[in-house]
């Protein structure tokens, strides 16, 4: 409940700013900051004519197999890197500066290599996440307490043994935090791809309120984009950090 007076309450001061700027002291136009009962309007008719339900399909449908592609090669790759010291040092450098480049770098690549297709759209979703995940697989097993590598040692672990029973589940909520942090990357990179596109999804629609100068469209897309992440959030990977805490004693008390 207190959330959602907090919303509320949030709401009707954009509302309050809106009529300031616009009704009373005139000191910008409609289209520069929507109000949000035009935005909730907006959002009511791409609903009504499924505009929006279509665009969220098809969105959705995209991140899942490009974020798939990217879990699978990001962990891999952070667990190799993690693995061996030399190419820790060489190669993992490099990886960290590949992902500080904005997806939108890759657009072009992403078009000579499969041109204006679902293809391109994919590859940006997955290269746009998968070196965000590797490093954050990588920072996750460096992290694990030498502790438990010594006592496991000591209890007569060797080798390989070392690292799936004890290294892999300590890193386990790390982990989960970076894939995470990867799927955050992901949205980016669709947002990235799709407006740059004319096929159907949300960075389409928010495209075509841009060129329509349509402002509360532009900002109803940004709502779902915001209302679909937290949902994600919610039901997939904060039920998976639960779980894992949970599981090796990390909870709060």
């Amino acid at each position: 409940m207190k959330k959602i007076l907090f919303y509320i309450l949030l709401i009707l001061i954009w509302e309050g700013i809106y009529k300031l700027g616009v009704d009373i002291l005139r000191i910008w136009r409609p289209y520069i900051l929507p109000s949000p009962i035009d935005v909730f309007k907006t959002l009511a008719v791409l609903i009504e004519d499924n505009t929006i339900g279509i665009a969220i399909i098809a969105s959705l449908k995209r991140i899942i197999v490009g974020y798939f592609i990217s879990v699978i090669i990001g962990v891999s790759l952070g667990l190799i890197i993690a693995r061996f010291k030399y190419l820790e040092e060489n190669l993992g450098p490099l990886i960290l500066g590949l992902q500080t480049l904005p997806s939108i770098c890759w657009l072009p690549f992403a078009i000579l290599w499969f041109g204006l297709s679902e293809g391109s759209i994919i590859f940006v979703i997955a290269i746009g996440s998968t070196f965000a995940v590797a490093m954050s697989v990588k920072y996750a097993i460096k992290n694990v307490n030498p502790l438990y590598i010594r006592a496991s040692r000591t209890m007569g672990a060797k080798g390989s043994k070392i690292y799936t029973h004890v290294i892999l589940p300590a890193a386990l909520p790390d982990i989960v935090s970076g894939l995470k942090q990867g799927w955050s990357f992901a949205w980016r990179a669709l947002m990235a791809g799709e407006m740059l596109s004319s096929t159907k999804g949300l960075g389409q629609v928010l495209m075509v309120g841009r060129d329509l100068a349509d402002i509360s469209q532009v900002v109803a897309v940004m709502i779902v984009i915001i209302v679909l992440g937290l949902l994600v959030d919610k039901l997939v990977f904060e039920r998976l950090e639960k779980n894992m805490r949970h599981k090796w004693g990390l909870d709060r008390v």
